[in-house]
């Protein structure tokens, strides 16, 4: 540590900036309109430093903290003035996917920033997440970097299906980033300006020399896996290469099919979150997250390949169920060096309902991987979500939809000296006509499991009984069921 520093003042900023964080997603829940945001608490807070690296983040939704420094940095090109705010969601500059609207403003110490996912940015189909998107403006409105202005957000608001609910769900972000600058103009009125900067640098500094030294106590090698991701005409490789060498890690993912015509590709930004994600796991899981964790990795991937797709292609799917398989396969190959869980159920399961009148969106949870010394927790969000699942109570008052079953998925976990953790049911009836498109993964194949556990249970979409494919999207009936049996996580060890 700097000797400028006494490690108790250090960890007071620390703390400071931390909490401001925390404070504008809390502000954020609190103010927005739609259940996606207020209830399951899909969104992502997070602060940096005037050379656009991140210092603090609240703790949200991986795939997006990990995305969003490319936010920042192409935001910086726009020159914003002090409590200038602008946005973004195009997932080739800094986004991840269309719904997820990055808002980025201009602080006395920084930059603040939100990321939520909205219920629907226009596009074909309601809740703009459809399973046969083959080109981004398919997906919904597209917002390279840019002002916020009152022109911008109407333009926006009014070219989607809830322009109310997405008006309200953006002020509620803006509340967020106005707290912010007060709080942080507070904060440097407090311990100096020059103070709180030189902490910045500090703790960047901080969370880098404590990964790399985690790195560095792992064994150098180099190991390979491969995983696939199921699209709608049949099974897309993913191939990985993992290599330690001293206080460094290098991820490469040649070998990996070519971009997609459809949606499963990811952006760039999405794919080292993802791998961010997973180092962070095996290296310093309660490291207060900044930017410097990222430092020691490097991450790779052939441009035109289907995890750095290029402009145009679709890309829905593959911020969610993509991004999911990279941290399957990235933990497959560092299992081959270091102790490593086997597969969660590797997919959030999306479900999203709407018609013209209302769109509904969420992730269903499942099973994760056993460990080495653990079972599997089941019925939670594996991987890249972190989300709640909206309340029965909260759905059946705001939409026309009714929980018929929401229970564990017994036995559905791998076998194991180490079970794996159970999926979940959840079953809703419809109660108007209207579209639905379901985004899952791991039904064809299923989660594997480490070390001679077993794997977990193939997840299911049923409609009225009726099983369907891993990405469908079509009409329902007022009375409809739909039903979702999500994956059970691999077990870890031969059964005793």
């Amino acid at each position: 540590m700097s000797d400028e520093f006494a490690p108790i003042e250090l960890q007071v900023i620390g703390a400071s900036l931390r909490s401001i964080a925390e404070e504008m997603g809390a502000v954020l829940i609190r103010s927005s309109f739609s259940a996606n945001i207020k209830e399951r608490r899909d969104c992502s807070t997070a602060l940096f430093d005037e050379r656009g690296r991140m210092i603090a983040q609240a703790e949200h939704i991986p795939v997006h903290l990990g995305a969003m420094p490319d936010a920042v940095v192409a935001v910086m090109r726009l020159g914003l003035g002090l409590g200038q705010v602008a946005i973004l969601n195009d997932p080739y500059t800094g986004g991840t996917h269309l719904p997820d609207v990055t808002l980025v403003s201009r602080t006395a110490l920084g930059f603040a920033v939100s990321r939520a996912h909205h219920a629907d940015v226009g596009g074909i189909e309601p809740a703009s997440l459809p399973a046969f998107s083959h080109t981004l403006e398919e997906e919904g409105v597209i917002l390279p970097p840019q002002l916020l202005t009152d022109e911008v957000l109407e333009r926006f608001v009014e070219a989607t299906r809830q322009p109310e609910e997405r008006r309200g769900d953006l002020r509620a972000q803006l509340a967020a980033h106005r707290l912010a600058e007060r709080r942080l103009e507070e904060l440097a009125a407090r311990r100096g300006r020059d103070r709180v900067i030189a902490a910045m640098d500090e703790l960047y500094a901080y969370s880098e020399r404590m990964v790399r030294a985690a790195l560095a106590a792992l064994p150098d090698g180099r190991a390979e896996a491969e995983d696939v991701v199921e699209a709608v005409d049949g099974d897309l490789p993913i191939r990985c290469m993992v290599e330690i060498a001293g206080d460094g890690i290098r991820i490469d993912f040649t070998g990996t099919a070519p971009q997609y015509d459809g949606n499963l590709n990811c952006p760039l930004a999405v794919t080292k979150s993802a791998c961010y994600f997973v180092v962070r796991c095996v290296t310093e899981p309660d490291l207060p997250a900044s930017g410097g964790a990222f430092a020691p990795v490097a991450v790779t991937a052939p441009e035109g390949c289907f995890v750095n797709a290029r402009s145009p292609a679709a890309v829905v799917a593959g911020n969610t169920e993509t991004s999911s398989r990279i941290v399957d396969v990235v933990f497959a190959a560092l299992g081959r060096l270091v102790p490593a869980p086997a597969a969660g159920q590797g997919t959030m399961n999306n479900l999203a309902f709407g018609n013209d009148r209302f769109t509904y969106y969420e992730t269903v949870g499942g099973g994760q991987g056993a460990c080495p010394d653990a079972d599997g927790p089941s019925a939670v969000h594996v991987a890249m979500s972190n989300t709640f699942a909206t309340p029965a109570e909260a759905m059946e008052l705001e939409y026309p939809l009714r929980v018929e079953r929401w229970e564990l998925r017994r036995g559905s976990g791998g076998a194991g000296l180490r079970r794996g953790g159970d999926g979940v049911v959840r079953e809703l009836r419809v109660l108007e006509d209207c579209r639905i498109s379901v985004l899952a993964e791991r039904r064809r194949n299923a989660p594997p499991g480490r070390a001679g556990g077993e794997d977990g249970a193939r997840g299911r979409t049923l409609v009225n009984g009726e099983e369907q494919p891993p990405k469908v999207t079509r009409q329902l009936n007022a009375g409809d069921v739909v039903r979702v049996e999500s994956p059970g996580g691999g077990g870890h060890g031969a059964p005793g």
